[in-house]
């Protein structure tokens, strides 16, 4: 989402919000009047409804970051860098309202007639992340730093170590609050516990 200029980036923050507070009532029309642009200006930079949702469900994801490695000098430590700056991020942003709000939204749409934001937030979100990080680590086990065979079962398995039950208890309502020494606490630990599962032999 780099290609986006900071007056988009303002508008999707303004879509988001509008999101949290209309549900599935969200119209173009209410995004324009909330960013005070027209229309015209959202259909163009957008396309339709969905082409909205999908890019606010993209500039959401955009916020977990996934640091580019140099896989001739990746180490160990750079490797667990990486990883636990992928959790702290993905915590972040799953535990801020706005995600709760979006996601619930996304299960609403799932289970009835009209799927569509449900396979954008699958599509462009959790997919996404995944896209983002096997490159890394394919990387590591290219340096004997990790052992796996399939990488989207390697994914899954640090994704699920990072998640646990947070998103699920969100989105039930659980008041939980995650605080910024939790998030980190909670990062280390689950890159720390992938990396005894997956680790390989290499310095």
């Amino acid at each position: 989402m780099d290609q986006l200029t900071e007056r988009q980036k303002d508008v999707l923050d303004a879509a988001l919000a509008l999101m949290m507070e209309a549900g599935d009532q969200l119209t173009m029309a209410g995004v324009a009047r909330r960013a005070s642009c027209s229309k015209e200006t959202l259909y163009k930079w957008f396309g339709d409804r969905d082409g909205l949702l999908t890019a606010t469900v993209q500039w959401q994801a955009s916020k977990v970051r996934v640091e580019p490695v140099d896989r001739a000098r990746l180490d160990l430590a750079g490797l667990a860098s990486v990883l636990k700056r992928f959790a702290a991020d993905w915590l972040r942003v799953v535990s801020s309202p706005t995600s709760i709000a979006l996601n619930r939204l996304a299960v609403a749409h799932a289970g009835s007639d009209k799927p569509g934001l449900g396979a954008i937030v699958l599509e462009n979100g959790r997919f996404a992340l995944a896209r983002r990080l096997k490159p890394v680590l394919e990387a590591g086990r290219e340096k004997g730093l990790l052992v796996f065979d399939d990488a989207e079962a390697a994914f899954r398995t640090f994704f699920g170590l990072v998640a646990r039950d947070v998103q699920m208890r969100l989105l039930l309502g659980d008041p939980m609050k995650l605080t910024e020494a939790e998030i980190v606490g909670d990062a280390a630990e689950a890159t720390r516990q992938f990396l005894a599962l997956y680790g390989g032999d290499e310095e």
